[in-house]
């Protein structure tokens, strides 16, 4: 999916709360997928989840909802956001580990 400078967006998240050992990582992907969103998710040793995505601006806006909420055995208790100028160098949404 090629993605036009004009309308994307592209956004650093640092999520907090109980966002490990509740499937986060693995139902990102699935909504990122469903979005049309291109980046990566990981755990971080501190006991957050990041992510970095990237698509148009809409879709950005309705995954970073799903994000504050997260899985049904999430507990989100803040969602940290930077944007970041879009590169669109991801070519599929990825779980780092």
């Amino acid at each position: 999916m090629s993605i036009d400078a004009h309308s994307s967006r592209r956004v650093h998240l640092v999520i907090s709360g109980r966002v490990q050992g509740v499937f986060f990582r693995a139902r990102t992907k699935e909504q990122a997928d469903l979005l049309g969103i291109t980046g990566w998710v990981r755990n971080l040793d501190t006991g957050q989840v990041e992510v970095v995505a990237e698509s148009e601006s809409n879709a950005i806006d309705r995954f970073v909802d799903w994000c504050r909420q997260g899985p049904r055995l999430a507990s989100v208790s803040r969602v940290e956001i930077a944007d970041e100028p879009p590169e669109g160098n991801f070519s599929s949404f990825s779980i780092r580990y």
